[in-house]
């Protein structure tokens, strides 16, 4: 049988597996490896890391718990995105442009309140501490917004899932980097028992050469936003008064969304969501999961902030190479249906108690879920922004994505201390139904509208 024309077509638009897979050589995908580290580290930095910080210096676990909340700015931050995708910096912007000065400047934030939280003992002040956590997130948020404009802004739709899984890798080797790293820093800067006095137990110094080093890490990410090129400018109508401005800032890019995909906007929106809010909420309870079934802070460390990532990594890849061969949707739905299932071996792993073996598998599956469903999501996001209003769109679906799971999260350890582990890690793969349902009317809707 002689294929037909359009078969033709398509198998000779199809990649090779061989350009498949060089595109994560291409510089544009070597920066996102730099910068997606910059955007992974101050993450753990004023979560995980810094509760273990706070419980050692005897911060009780419900403040620890509400500090958590300290996330929503990520939620929040499509409140401030316009300004990122439309304001210049004084002087910074005409020497680097709209995209990395604002990089920069949010670096500079980010670096500087990491030295200042480095600086100060939380079981002596524990206020300037949230203080810096505050700015560190704020920092970090605004990071993102640019970041996210400056990666969608930096290829074209079919190297998105490419971008995306780079971006992932660097993020990851972060919290590697944020979690063990900063753990094992401040274990070897700890005074020896015999000169602390004969007494091991809290040392603030160990946390400050700690954050000081972290903050140090910061600076990859700021020469690669110093050496890469500033993405092609967009030249934008000038603006007659304020309200104008506003308009064109504030309202034009939510109208934008909505115009284009009319009925549709509600699934979309709906969709983002609620895709990772099995992962969000489990997470927030699942350091002190580890500490109650007896594991040691090294097979924590080891394990789940080392092995975990790895495989994370492993998924990340995974799911960027699938998303460029089989699609984006298709993708999505198989990381929707893997992260809410991988929620229940927790609760089988809280019945087999201390056994290493059985969390290196629980954590394996998990995070591999986790990096599918993230490569494919961030690459669904990206899809769905208009280059115009790239930073104000992106910054609103990705608010969206962490907005609900982060504020449910808040209240996990309640839920935990009503229910116990297995009923609740097996409600927050029940969580994930809804979500498998909404990425199913997602690609029919997609696949419906496709010419």
């Amino acid at each position: 049988m002689t294929p037909s024309t359009s078969d033709t077509a398509q198998t000779a638009d199809k990649p090779t597996w061989g350009s498949t897979l060089k595109v994560y050589l291409e510089p544009a995908s070597l920066r996102m490896l730099s910068l997606g580290f910059s955007a992974g580290l101050p993450l753990l930095l004023v979560f995980g890391t810094l509760s273990f910080w706070l419980r050692e210096a005897g911060i009780d676990r419900t403040t620890i718990g509400f500090l958590s909340w300290v996330g929503l700015a990520y939620g929040f931050k499509w409140v401030w995105s316009p300004l990122v995708d439309r304001m210049p910096i004084p002087g910074l912007t005409r020497l680097l442009g709209r995209r990395r000065s604002w990089l920069l400047a949010s670096q500079a934030v980010i670096m500087g309140a990491l030295v200042m939280m480095a600086m100060t003992d939380p079981k002596l002040a524990l206020a300037p501490v949230v203080w810096c956590a505050v700015a560190v997130a704020f920092g970090s948020a605004t990071q993102d917004i640019a970041l996210d404009a400056f990666r969608i802004e930096s290829a074209d739709t079919q190297h998105q899932a490419a971008l995306a899984a780079t971006y992932q890798t660097g993020y990851r080797l972060a919290m590697i980097w944020a979690g063990a790293g900063a753990l094992w820093i401040a274990a070897r800067a700890e005074v020896p028992a015999a000169m602390a006095g004969g007494v091991v137990g809290y040392q603030h110094g160990a946390w400050q050469t700690a954050y000081l080093v972290m903050a140090l890490s910061m600076l990859p990410g700021v020469l690669t936003v110093l050496y890469s090129p500033e993405p092609a400018h967009r030249v934008l109508p000038p603006s007659k008064n304020a309200t104008e401005w506003l308009k064109s800032a504030l309202v034009e890019p939510f109208a934008e969304f909505i115009a284009r995909y009319r009925w549709q906007a509600v699934l979309i929106l709906a969709l983002i969501a609620t895709y990772r809010i099995s992962d969000v909420v489990m997470g927030i309870m699942a350091n002190p999961f580890y500490v109650d079934m007896g594991f040691t802070k090294d097979e924590v460390a080891a394990v789940t902030k080392v092995f975990g990532v790895i495989m994370t990594l492993v998924g990340a890849f995974i799911g960027g190479v699938l998303s460029l061969r089989v699609g984006v949707m298709r993708v999505l739905m198989l990381g929707a249906v893997l992260s809410a299932g991988s929620n229940l071996l927790f609760a089988w792993l809280g019945s087999q108690g201390h056994n290493l073996q059985a969390l290196v598998w629980v954590i394996s599956a998990d995070n591999l879920a986790s990096g599918i469903a993230s490569a494919a999501f961030i690459a669904y996001l990206s899809s769905l922004t208009n280059v115009n209003y790239s930073a104000t769109q992106y910054a609103m679906f990705s608010s969206m994505m962490l907005l609900l799971p982060k504020f449910i999260a808040g209240y996990s350890g309640l839920y935990v201390d009503h229910f116990g582990y297995a009923s609740f890690f097996t409600s927050t793969a029940f969580l994930g139904v809804p979500v498998v349902v909404l990425v199913w009317l997602a690609s029919r809707v997609q696949s419906a509208s496709s010419p």
